[in-house]
């Protein structure tokens, strides 16, 4: 699984919204730290970072009718099976959130989703 660019957020199919909650979950919790090829730049960062991303994408499942579980608003929660933080210093809010997520990041994005016939 991979981080869509944040600007397809709001375009992106409910197939893949929906993917892409469950993936952030899966990394705040016990995927934090555990290698996989597509996001591993996000353990270069603080955990708060990818807080800030899930909540683009908790947002936007909300804007579309959508009831994400409102413990994952809070930065420190991890899920139910993991501990939560008792501390996670805030990071300052950057657009992109992860500056992997560049014009090229874009593209790759759109041409994995042309892949599987999904044009944005």
């Amino acid at each position: 699984m991979r981080l869509w660019h944040e600007r397809i957020i709001p375009k992106l199919p409910r197939q893949q919204l929906l993917g892409q909650h469950r993936e952030c979950c899966a990394l705040r919790g016990k995927g934090w730290g555990k290698p996989h090829s597509t996001v591993n730049y996000v353990f270069d960062y603080s955990p708060y970072k990818l807080f800030q991303y899930h909540w683009l994408i908790m947002e936007e499942m909300k804007h579309r009718g959508y009831k994400p579980d409102e413990s994952w608003e809070s930065p420190l929660y991890r899920g139910k099976s993991i501990e939560a933080y008792t501390f996670l210093p805030e990071v300052e809010l950057e657009t992109p959130i992860y500056p992997q997520h560049n014009e090229d990041y874009l593209k790759e994005c759109l041409d994995n989703l042309a892949q599987k016939d999904i044009y944005l």
